[in-house]
């Protein structure tokens, strides 16, 4: 696929209004071809009024036809999945093969939402038939469903180019609940959302759909995403990144004359738990599984392993070791922007600055790979006084802390802010300690592993990537899943329909054959 760097709004290339840019090899520290319009306020505007005038055709189309239309962009996925993966790598420095498994997870999860379309539990069809003879008032015929909110803006995230991007679960999740989609391209990688973008259009082309259903745009700074919340018609907006930014898109929305929900996925350090038996037991295998997850993706991943809370006793020396040895063994890799490199050193500054203490550190092998590893250390009373020692530092790092018991790991859990995940390392003989922690964890977290970590993840019905402020701006829905569509949906009852005005999928014979509940029951 050739590409032209162009904006993607409905069926139209649109070439820069706002200037250009290149995308940079974060390896090589080298521009790469082609330009890539930078657009404006015109562009969204344009955007959203297509993906409003196509959200009335597209949100009442067939279940069957809108699952189509989503195994369609996974077949177009699968067909560019070599050349995407490549570009994603060039664009990222993340391994090739690495993207090409995400570009096949990517083209799953489309699969996956169609089949969930098909089935049509996500629209909670309920039916309160009337009861003309009840006193003293007669109660008339209810019927609900759940329709799609409007249309939906979604802001792609740097750090996965593919998965959470253009052609992420955000944008399967809002075209499975029948919404509109503009995505507010990620500049870290043009290249790769082009490539997406032009998958996704096939699709909508292919299966006869208007124009609107979706648009790309690209801008630079905060202006583009601001002209991309402020439009009176778009009616929900996601977000993956930094709580700066999440909380700047949330403020901003809150301050429209017709307030929106945003969705946003902010921040987390995902703290693992080890119990006093599991430490003695496997200290040094959980230490060396956790630095393997934590090293993933340069560490530039929302559910990076990044705080480990252990009991100084049995174990603990070995899982020390163990974390040494293996960071210490890390090669640096290039991190995916300079922006970002940078706010690693200023993290791991502020870490040291705040008492912790680094212990090690992976090698640099070359000047340009400067996303070098490192493993911090706190006293678990020094971490208790300080609350910039439990922020996230996105990168490939992590802190240990060393607690002098079960009260002090427990006040450690209970000083944490929301989290998307938390996990416990534990033996049977733990399960007292673990009934006291868990209900800790509850109240702070979306997703509890057990023997495990919390990367990589699920993308399953029982799935849950959100949690508590300030890892989501919302805890009672996930960003992953799907049941992640329920974010784009709201219920309509119909009150004393005629039978044929209703919604197919409420109408008395149900052709359709959806589950519905009736009365109350199935």
């Amino acid at each position: 696929m050739k590409l032209t760097g162009a904006l993607i709004i409905g069926a139209n290339d649109v070439p820069a209004t706002e200037g250009t840019m290149k995308a940079l090899n974060p390896a090589t520290h080298q521009l790469i071809e082609p330009d890539f319009a930078l657009g404006g306020v015109a562009e969204v505007d344009q955007a959203a009024t297509l993906a409003d005038e196509a959200f009335d055709f597209y949100s009442h189309t067939s279940l069957a036809r809108r699952a189509t239309f989503l195994d369609s962009i996974a077949d177009n996925l699968d067909a560019v999945r070599h050349e995407l993966a490549a570009r994603a790598a060039l664009e990222t420095g993340l391994p090739a093969a690495q993207l090409e498994a995400e570009a096949a997870k990517a083209a799953t999860q489309f699969r996956q939402f169609a089949e969930v379309v098909r089935q049509g539990r996500f629209l909670q069809l309920a039916i309160d038939p009337p009861q003309p003879e009840r006193q003293p008032r007669p109660r008339m015929d209810h019927r609900l469903q759940k329709i799609a909110i409007g249309p939906v803006a979604v802001f792609g995230a740097s750090n996965f180019p593919i998965s959470y991007s253009v052609a992420g679960g955000d944008t399967a999740s809002a075209l499975a609940a029948g919404a509109t989609v503009i995505v507010k391209a990620h500049n870290a990688h043009p290249g790769a959302s082009e490539i997406q973008a032009r998958a996704i259009r096939k699709a909508v082309q292919d299966n006869g759909l208007p124009e609107g259903v979706f648009s790309m745009v690209r801008g630079g700074g905060n202006a583009i995403g601001e002209a991309l919340v402020d439009p009176p018609l778009i009616k929900a907006v996601t977000f993956t990144g930094s709580e700066q930014g999440g909380m700047a898109l949330y403020r901003r929305a809150q301050q429209r004359p017709e307030p929106i929900p945003v969705f946003t996925e902010m921040t987390s350090v995902n703290p693992t738990f080890i119990l006093p038996d599991a430490l003695a037991e496997r200290g040094e295998r959980i230490g060396d599984g956790f630095i393997e997850r934590m090293l993933v993706n340069v560490g530039q991943a929302c559910l990076k392993p990044a705080l480990l809370i252990a009991i100084e006793g049995p174990g603990f020396a070995a899982l020390r070791a163990a974390m040494v040895r293996r960071v210490s063994a890390a090669a640096a890799r290039p991190m995916l922007t300079p922006g970002i490199h940078a706010a690693y050193v200023s993290g791991l500054s502020a870490m040291e600055n705040a008492g912790a203490r680094r212990v090690a550190e992976g090698y640099a092998v070359n000047a340009r790979l400067d996303g070098r590893s490192a493993l911090l250390e706190v006293d678990g009373a020094i971490f208790l006084r300080d609350p910039a020692l439990a922020q996230e530092v996105f990168g490939p790092c992590a802190l240990l802390v060393k607690v002098r018991d079960a009260e002090e790991m427990l006040a450690v859990a209970r000083s944490l802010r929301g989290q998307l995940s938390a996990a416990m390392h534990l033996e049977d003989s733990d399960l007292q300690l673990a009934r006291r922690l868990l209900p800790v964890l509850e109240r702070r977290t979306g997703r509890i592993v057990v023997n495990a970590f919390a990367h990589p993840q699920e993308v399953t019905f029982a799935t849950v990537h959100g949690g508590p402020f300030p890892a989501s701006s919302d805890s009672r829905f996930t960003s992953v899943g799907m049941t992640s569509l329920e974010r784009f949906l709201r219920p309509v009852c119909y009150q004393g329909f005629p039978d044929a005005l209703l919604p197919e999928a409420l109408r008395e014979s149900n052709l359709l054959r959806l589950p519905r509940s009736v009365d109350g029951g199935l």
